[in-house]
């Protein structure tokens, strides 16, 4: 049996409620969201400083046609990105309703997270579902539709609650027939039955935008029940973002001259200041690494808070197999070797059981000390866990004793040795003997498996005698 259904009529009028809210007042979060220009738009979550950051706007109530209110947090939850939660009520007929919104823009791929779920503590997992995202609980054939709800923020047993609830409101109709509430009883218990968590079952959210989650509990170690693959959006999926459908979003400065050489030039174009939204400008430069290949360096630098970024595409293709760069540090001058690590490129530090996959940190070049600084400030320094309200002792405790292992491999009171595995082969690592064989540094080339080959889109790309054909 297949239901997602149930939770549909509050669903679609909640979202409806919600968008048209939106709509309404489209111009004043617009004059809010500029007049913060210069300070954080969407800040960390603090307790005590939620009722500041909140944002009230007059709605219609589409209950009762009366005058309710609005309320919008911008916000940005931990490990994640930047969302706005909105939440209406009516003190006329008392009707309210929350919404999720992700504030974050979509991502080059959508992306399917299956997870495992085999013990009770999993139930306790932070969920952001987008209205993007569908829902699937295989084991009980439940199944909820993108766009059939609005999007949330909850964890694994609110998302089955709120199944549960949708179901019983359904129950209560007189139109109900008796063979369909003896159904919906029986699967009802089927829900009830999952937050006791007696046998494993597989939670399955498929979303195109990109930008759903679940929460990793084992963080910085990698997270064994969480399977995440990434998909190339159909032409239907990029419609229902309002994206291209040829999937472009930029298409380029305007060039003068035609026939000057790009590594000389740098070009730029207009975008938004990932901290503070205000205005801003990425400069974009062709350059060439010695004894590897053609990269393209993008740099932002924000005048209004001051907010850097940088990121390294490589400038060719994907080579015919893929690269495993090991590098065993040992003395200082290993610290100062370039690095090139692309977008798709996993970073690993076998002493330390460390494994970072490719989203964490984007694709950039830098050296083998700028290299471990970034992972320290992601998973340390800069940690909401450590730092913030939701950090927890066990939590704590486990993340600083990262951090001092960090710093101690930082000053080499430690050996280690860093890995960069990428199925692409666009990653690098100097060689100080070059062009001879440096003894510190290992590379090796792998045929990608069928799975890597189809997260970058190869497998169903044809490219032998495709001139001929075209003729």
């Amino acid at each position: 049996m297949t239901t997602g259904t149930p939770s549909l009529p509050e669903g679609q009028a909640q979202h409806s409620s919600l968008t048209l809210h939106a709509t309404q007042n489209s111009e004043l979060l617009r004059e809010h969201i500029m007049s913060t220009v210069g300070n954080k738009v969407f800040k960390d979550l603090k307790a005590d400083e939620v009722d500041e950051e909140v944002t009230t706007i007059g709605s219609l109530c589409l209950s009762c046609h009366g005058q309710g209110e609005t309320r919008l947090l911008l916000t940005r939850i931990p490990f994640y990105k930047e969302v706005v939660l909105m939440s209406f009520h009516c003190k006329h007929c008392g009707w309210s309703n929350n919404e999720l919104q992700s504030a974050s823009e979509f991502q080059e791929r959508g992306h399917k997270l299956d997870l495992t779920v085999r013990y009770k503590r999993d139930l306790d997992r932070q969920v952001v579902k987008t209205e993007y995202a569908s829902l699937c609980i295989p084991e009980v054939e439940f199944e909820v539709q993108e766009k059939t709800q609005p999007g949330l923020v909850t964890n694994i047993e609110g998302l089955i609650d709120r199944a549960i609830q949708g179901i019983r409101q359904i129950l209560t109709s007189p139109a109900v027939d008796a063979e369909t509430i003896e159904k919906l009883t029986s699967f009802t218990q089927k829900m009830e039955d999952l937050k006791r968590v007696e046998k494993p079952f597989h939670l399955i959210i498929e979303d195109c935008s990109g930008n759903s989650f679940i929460e990793n509990p084992y963080h910085p170690e990698k997270d064994l029940q969480l399977v995440v693959s990434h998909f190339r959006r159909s032409v239907e999926q990029n419609l229902m973002l309002g994206l291209p459908v040829d999937g472009g979003s930029y298409s380029g400065g305007n060039i003068e001259d035609e026939a000057a050489d790009p590594r000389e030039e740098v070009h730029s174009f207009a975008t938004r200041c990932p901290e503070c939204q205000a205005p801003a400008e990425t400069k974009m430069k062709l350059t060439d690494i010695p004894h590897f290949k053609e990269v393209v360096i993008m740099a932002l630098v924000c005048e209004v808070c001051g907010h850097k970024t940088n990121e390294v595409k490589s400038g060719g293709g994907i080579e015919p197999k893929g690269k495993r760069i090991e590098l065993t540090l040992k003395e200082r001058i290993d610290l100062t070797r370039d690095v090139l690590k692309s977008e798709t490129c996993t970073l690993e530090i076998p002493e330390l059981e460390l494994e970072i996959g490719p989203g964490l940190i984007a694709g950039k070049f830098t050296t083998v000390e700028g290299l471990l600084e970034d992972i320290i400030a992601q998973l340390g320094r800069d940690n909401p866990f450590i730092q913030g309200d939701s950090a927890t002792g066990e939590t704590k405790k486990r993340l600083e004793k990262f951090v001092t292992r960090m710093d101690a491999i930082k000053e080499l009171r430690e050996t280690c040795t860093v890995v960069l595995d990428d199925p692409c082969g666009n990653s690098y690592i100097q060689n100080l003997l070059a062009p001879n064989e440096d003894p510190q540094l290992r590379i090796i080339h792998y045929e990608r498996t069928s799975e890597q080959n189809e997260e970058l889109g190869l497998n169903d790309m044809k490219v032998e005698d495709y001139a001929e054909e075209c003729h």
